[in-house]
């Protein structure tokens, strides 16, 4: 469902596009051999290329380029195997050539398809423009000195993909799911670790908005947003805002803002009118990149199984429905424990473990699936007492917890606290015989008519075994001995 704003002039329709640079998963730069790892002290991951000394030259990283292919290809895109680097001419204190090297008119790959998940197993088809590979600037930092911008070189030289979108997005909610189904294919490609808190993925949004069934609108765009939630809310306060101009009469200038998430407002940074012509032409130092047919077949046959996939073979082979399918997919470890777990198991038991338990179990302690104190394997066995009947299922559920507290395993509990479900008939006959004995008066209510007291024998048998009797044979010999 599209957000429609309903203004006093009538309804308008939010239309939205995404270009998304995601840091590629590489030891080294694009052009240069320096390292990229977070967080190192700043300008200790600078060579002289990086630095744009006079008459070095770049060397384009074949690693970044099978990173982005094999990207390309996870978006089922058109893979170009004759791709041009181009110098995007602007000037500013943390790019050190003055131009940044990226791919204007011949990009790496082209036109290709992202399905975003959304409320109620609903899925759409948006748009992939192109993606290209560019290089990063430097980080500007204004807040360490009183009166100077301090520039961290780092960064520059860094590998980026930018992954552009069709405006085919209608509302927050949508650009929020393309943002996580992006992040999420990335990371199951292995192509950029997705963590928008270290800036290795970073939204520019552009905004506009129409009457329904109208062109497009003149578009405003948003830099560098890092997370999900900033995304979201910076779309519904620009599309207010432009609604409210047009409501006036007044028209939209096309311009690039800036989204301030402490007072949750867009400002404007600077007018695109008169914004940088950038002079766009091929960078000399470098050769055209071209490949061919044999480097993507190769890629391409190493590509895991993706998200949506995975998600179609969950449904289809195991019978999980699609929202726990899509819960149980969006994160690969999520993805892989789980299926370690339902090995030669119950899916739907599994299912309701992995996401009920054990993710509560992980909340709880501050864990997470690396760093758990309970393997695929030790949840299994817990799954498969509770399936031979060993233990119940909220017996289970105690176990479980002392597994995370402990680290021992489930039979080692069961086995130390006696916790072990009687399913021994003679011993719940005579648990029974006890409860009826005890409560005569109850009994002939029962019989009166008083059927809902079934619960309470049921719950006074439970009580008498320990809440170790097996609810299934208690609910078989009950019924006949209170009946006589």
């Amino acid at each position: 469902m599209g957000m429609i704003i309903q203004g006093v002039t009538g309804d308008w329709e939010v239309v939205i596009g995404l270009e998304v640079h995601a840091q590629v998963s590489s030891n080294a730069k694009l052009f240069s051999g320096s390292a990229t790892e977070y967080g190192a002290e700043q300008n200790t991951q600078v060579s002289f290329v990086d630095a744009a000394m006079p008459g070095m030259l770049p060397v384009i990283n074949t690693a970044a380029v099978e990173q982005a292919v094999k990207t390309g290809l996870g978006l089922k895109a058109k893979i170009n195997n004759f791709s041009v680097f181009d110098r995007k001419n602007y000037f500013y204190a943390d790019l050190p050539q003055g131009y940044q090297i990226s791919q204007f008119l011949q990009p790496i790959v082209g036109e290709g398809i992202l399905t975003i998940d959304l409320k109620d197993g609903v899925t759409r088809e948006i748009g992939i423009t192109r993606l290209h590979l560019e290089q990063d600037a430097g980080k500007s930092i204004h807040d360490q000195h009183p009166s100077m911008t301090l520039v961290d070189l780092n960064r520059s030289g860094v590998a980026l993909m930018e992954i552009v979108s069709e405006p085919d997005m209608r509302s927050p909610e949508e650009a929020a799911a393309y943002v996580k189904k992006l992040r999420s294919i990335l990371r199951y490609l292995g192509t950029c670790d997705g963590n928008m808190d270290e800036g290795s993925m970073r939204a520019d949004v552009n905004v506009s908005v129409r009457r329904p069934g109208d062109d497009l609108g003149t578009r405003c765009e948003m830099k560098n947003l890092n997370s999900v939630r900033f995304i979201q809310q910076a779309i519904v306060y620009e599309a207010n805002r432009q609604v409210d101009i047009l409501e006036e009469g007044g028209k939209i200038d096309q311009e690039t803002r800036l989204y301030d998430s402490v007072k949750g407002e867009t400002r404007s940074m600077r007018s695109k009118e008169e914004a940088h012509d950038y002079r766009y032409f091929p960078d000399p130092d470098l050769l055209p990149l071209q490949f061919d047919d044999a480097f993507v077949a190769k890629i391409k046959a190493d590509l895991p199984e993706l998200p949506d996939e995975k998600k179609d073979r969950f449904m289809n082979t195991l019978g999980i429905s699609a929202y726990d399918a899509g819960v149980l997919v969006a994160e690969k470890e999520v993805a892989d424990f789980f299926e370690d777990v339902a090995k030669g198991r119950d899916a739907k038991l599994s299912v309701n473990w992995v996401t009920g338990e054990f993710f509560g179990n992980l909340k709880r302690t501050g864990k997470t699936i690396a760093t758990s104190p309970v393997s695929a394997d030790a949840l299994g066995e817990v799954i498969d007492l509770i399936k031979d009947g060993t233990i119940s299922n909220r017996i289970a559920k105690e176990v479980f917890e002392e597994m995370f507290d402990t680290g021992k395993s489930a039979s080692n509990i069961v086995e130390e606290k006696g916790l072990k479900q009687v399913s021994d008939t003679g011993a719940i006959e005579a648990a029974i015989d006890d409860v009826i004995a005890a409560n005569p008066d109850k009994l002939a209510e029962y019989r009166g008519g008083k059927d809902k007291l079934l619960g309470f024998f049921m719950g006074q048998v439970m009580k008498n075994t320990g809440g170790k009797a097996n609810p299934g044979v208690v609910n078989k010999l009950l019924k006949p001995k209170l009946d006589g």
